[in-house]
């Protein structure tokens, strides 16, 4: 089996399990997933499918030189962005990718980074979609969502799906690995969803189920007073401990 036959077959198990009904990740034609080929190509979901019902058709090969470009650019039109989705196909048969591709294609740029994974899990936009949205991408609760989901998380004001999302998701992930020294493993979008970033595709999933667990504690802690989130020195011992990296190693995280 080829590389690409693998990472498709891999790509389209994390698709349907991200969008299996049961979890309330994602319907219709919500969310994408993405893992990167070389350093030249990468597959990402094509716009108007479903990840609960992914085809190999689906999943469509895409250029990173044609993508990323465009994130350097101050403004750029609807009509333009679609021309250049078209043509960073390497098969010109090929369907449509999502929108989402430009910030996919520069995530998975980033050096260990196999698989994304973007959803709209219910749990967690019922806080994105409150004042309490910042505060739950900062803070942690339990030894379990530090392992998964890492020390914080990005949290990304919302934006307009497309370029402008993209360049958003960019500058505050440079901010925040520039700060805490290390790549994020989820990120946060406001009155929208969650991407998660992983070296392999079960990360992406631990990530994201980790994310929906913690969404749904924090929202049951709110009328009990408020979350008591954990310390950041407790947040810092417990991301550096070595028994905890090699349960994320024996998990393939």
């Amino acid at each position: 089996m080829s590389i690409l036959e693998e990472k498709r077959r891999v790509l389209l198990t994390l698709s349907h399990n991200l969008g299996a009904e049961h979890r309330q990740l994602a319907i219709l034609g919500e969310g994408n997933t993405s893992t990167r080929l070389s350093d030249h190509s990468f597959l990402v979901k094509a716009s108007g499918s479903s990840l609960g019902t992914l085809r190999e058709e689906d999943a469509v090969e895409c250029r990173f030189d044609a993508l990323l470009p465009l994130l350097d650019l101050t403004e750029a039109t609807y009509e333009a962005i679609d021309e250049t989705l078209f043509a960073c196909r390497m098969h010109r048969g090929a369907k449509k990718p999502s929108i989402e591709a430009l910030f996919h294609a520069w995530l998975l740029s980033l050096p260990e980074i196999g698989f994304v994974g973007h959803t709209h899990p219910v749990a967690v936009n019922a806080i994105l979609c409150s004042p309490l949205a910042e505060s739950f991408a900062t803070r942690r609760m339990c030894p379990d969502e530090v392992v998964c989901c890492g020390p914080a998380s990005v949290f990304v004001p919302y934006c307009d799906p497309g370029l402008a999302l993209a360049q958003a998701i960019r500058d505050r992930t440079n901010a925040f690995i520039e700060t805490a020294g290390t790549l994020p493993r989820v990120i946060l979008l406001q009155n929208h969803g969650i991407i998660t970033l992983a070296s392999t595709a079960a990360g992406v999933e631990a990530a994201t189920y980790m994310a929906v667990k913690a969404a749904q504690i924090f929202a049951g802690a709110v009328p009990l007073g408020g979350p008591v989130c954990i310390s950041p020195e407790q947040i810092d011992r417990i991301a550096n401990r070595g028994d905890e990296h090699y349960r994320q190693r024996a998990l393939n995280l």
